[in-house]
C-alpha cells in the first residue's frame, strides 16, 4: 500500500548583502572568529546575560554563547568552513528561543565573501530551510528577518573599521 506523500511548504530565504571596506580574508575573520565583536548583547537564548558569542573555526565547530557566569548554550554547528570564501552554519534555535539538538529541526545560514577589489568585499548572506522548524517555521523566518539586517549592518561597520 502506498503511503500518502506529505508536502512541506517552502518558506522563502532571508537574504541580505552588505559591503565591507576591507579585504576578503579580513571580512571572513571578523564574521567568524570576531563574532563576539558585532553580536548584540541582548540577542541570546541563555538564562544569564551574554558575556561572549563564539564560533569555533572549523567544520563541526560549535556556535554558542557563554553567559556571565560561564554557562554555555549552543546555537548550532559550523557545517562548511571554507576561508576566506564561504561559511555555512546550522541554526538550531527554535521559535521559542530554545536550542534543539537535532539539526534536522533547524534552519541554516550561508555566508559568501566575494572580493570586489583588494580592499572591498561583498558579503552575501542567506538564512534558509525555515520549514525544518516545523509549524513555527514562518514565525522563525519573520523573527530573524529584521534581526539579521541589524546584525549584518553592525558587522559591516566593525569589519570596515580595521
Amino acid at each position: 500500500m502506498n503511503q500518502p506523500m506529505t508536502e512541506t511548504t517552502a518558506i522563502p530565504s532571508v537574504r541580505h548583502t552588505v559591503i565591507v571596506e576591507a579585504p576578503r580574508a579580513h571580512a571572513f575573520e571578523v564574521f567568524t572568529r570576531g563574532l563576539d565583536t558585532w553580536w548584540f548583547r541582548d540577542h541570546h537564548i541563555g538564562k544569564e546575560p551574554l558575556q561572549e558569542a563564539v564560533m569555533e573555526p572549523r567544520a563541526g565547530g560549535r556556535v554558542y554563547e557563554r553567559g556571565i557566569h560561564g554557562t554555555e548554550c549552543d546555537w548550532g554547528r559550523v557545517l562548511v568552513w571554507e576561508p576566506p570564501a564561504r561559511l555555512v552554519v546550522s541554526w538550531q534555535i527554535q521559535h521559542d528561543w530554545g536550542f534543539d539538538p537535532d539539526p534536522a529541526h533547524g534552519s541554516e545560514y550561508e555566508v559568501r565573501f566575494i572580493a570586489e577589489t583588494a580592499v572591498r568585499t561583498r558579503v552575501e548572506f542567506e538564512h534558509r530551510h525555515f520549514e525544518r522548524h516545523g509549524a513555527r517555521g514562518q514565525a522563525m523566518h519573520d523573527a530573524v528577518t529584521k534581526g539579521w539586517a541589524k546584525l549584518l549592518a553592525a558587522y559591516a561597520q566593525i569589519a570596515s573599521q580595521a
